[in-house]
């Protein structure tokens, strides 16, 4: 009896057998159905691989910003600058459209200091000649600048007057120890002499009494260091047909006034009433270029064509 007390009962194995069975069946299934799902899962084959590594790639190139975040969501990454979606500045309405004053811009090319372009009134260079004086009036004449309201103006000998090339010639006169600077505004005809003047009553009055009637004179081109800026007027009865275009108020004389067509820049020619006539309207109403005789540019855009108008441009020839 004893020895049965220290000997496990045959009986009380084999439970533990059977569990043990169970379970290695148990192990073996489970093991068939992960099989079963891996092969359905991995999708066919090589393509379920490739697919694998194109995902494993893109996850890998992914900035980090744009990766899943640990709650499943796509954190939002930084606007980038070039993905803005207001519009570009080009495609805002331009104001200068709307402006109801000419816009008029400049382009200006420094001259090269020689007087190339000059007729036969050169800078630096001293006349002789003789003054008289005539009746001015309200200042207007063969220039068809209009009325003065400075009286101190001259009209110019026909030979120098050179078909209105010195029209708007400011001319520093000199009689013995007296001077004064006068505008040319007209033209004397003969027979007035070349490098006589014709000075309007109040300019020769500068130099000596007007009952003296005819003295020597010296005279010489000069750019004014004061001047008013520069003005564009169409003559009366211009078009888009024909039309006549002047400069008012610049401080050198004119070498050229030229107008922008379909070929490129075209000189006009000019009137012995100091108009530049464009004949068949080419470039009427278009942009101006003008040049000065020390061959200075400027180009003014937006000038409208509106007949007998003075329309200001802001801008000027520089002093020499």
């Amino acid at each position: 009896m004893a020895s049965r007390s220290h000997r496990s009962p045959r009986r009380s194995s084999r439970p533990g057998r059977r569990t043990a069975l169970v379970s290695a069946v148990a192990v073996a299934a489970v093991a068939l159905v992960a099989s079963l799902v891996v092969a359905f899962g991995s999708g066919r084959g090589a393509e379920g691989e490739e697919a694998r590594k194109v995902t494993t790639t893109a996850a890998a190139d992914t900035p980090a910003r744009e990766r899943p975040t640990p709650t499943g969501r796509t954190s939002s990454p930084s606007p980038s600058p070039s993905a803005s979606t207001s519009g570009s500045p080009s495609s805002s309405p331009t104001p200068t459209a709307k402006s109801p004053k000419p816009k008029v811009t400049s382009a200006r090319r420094p001259g090269s200091g020689t007087a190339t372009l000059a007729g036969r009134i050169r800078p630096r260079t001293t006349y002789q000649g003789i003054a008289t004086l005539y009746d001015a009036g309200n200042g207007d004449g063969a220039c068809s600048f209009g009325p003065s309201d400075d009286m101190m103006i001259a009209a110019m000998n026909t030979t120098d007057y050179e078909t209105s090339r010195a029209c708007g010639a400011y001319v520093l006169v000199r009689s013995g120890s007296a001077s004064v600077t006068v505008r040319i505004t007209n033209e004397c005809p003969p027979p007035c002499r070349p490098g006589q003047l014709d000075l309007s009553t109040q300019a020769f009055a500068k130099l000596a009494d007007p009952s003296r009637g005819q003295i020597p004179i010296t005279w010489s081109l000069v750019s004014p260091g004061s001047s008013d800026t520069l003005s564009i007027r169409y003559k009366t009865g211009s078009s888009q047909y024909w039309c006549g275009i002047q400069a008012l108020g610049h401080r050198n004389p004119l070498a050229r006034l030229e107008v922008r067509t379909g070929s490129g820049w075209t000189a006009l020619a000019r009137t012995g009433y100091n108009y530049f006539l464009s004949e068949h309207g080419a470039g009427c109403g278009g942009a101006i270029r003008i040049t000065d005789i020390y061959g200075e540019q400027l180009t003014l855009d937006g000038i409208a064509l509106r007949p007998n108008t003075v329309q200001p441009t802001r801008v000027q020839f520089a002093r020499h």
